[in-house]
């Protein structure tokens, strides 16, 4: 079991989640969040010497999913959420990690029937 965080762009949540159940991934958590990433944000000079980061908007997903799910779902996010021709610098990032455990509160089920 991996637990796969992608960060995108807002607008791309669409593409992301029609994409996603192209591949029969149908569960996630979303959240708004803000960052920067190698950008720094939206540079702006308040000084001479100082410049500041702003945090931009993304969106946050959080999916888990069995081993066969992984690399479909990664190539979906990765696919759906790139920027038009080759991508640009804010797409995103996806995120995989592994997934010790997981448990349905309503029935008790552990592991990947849980899923």
């Amino acid at each position: 079991m991996k637990l796969i965080i992608a960060i995108i762009q807002p607008d791309r949540l669409e593409a992301v989640k029609q994409a996603l159940t192209e591949v029969e991934v149908f569960r996630m958590t979303v959240f708004d969040c803000q960052g920067y990433g190698q950008q720094m944000g939206q540079l702006g000079t308040h000084r001479p010497h100082d410049l500041a980061a702003a945090f931009l908007r993304k969106v946050q997903l959080q999916i888990a999913v069995n081993e066969p799910f992984v690399e479909p779902t990664i190539a979906a996010i990765a696919r759906s959420a790139r920027s038009a021709g080759r991508g640009r610098q804010g797409d995103g990032k996806i995120f995989v990690l592994p997934l010790d455990d997981c448990i349905r509160i309503r029935t008790g089920e552990r592991g990947e029937e849980a899923i």
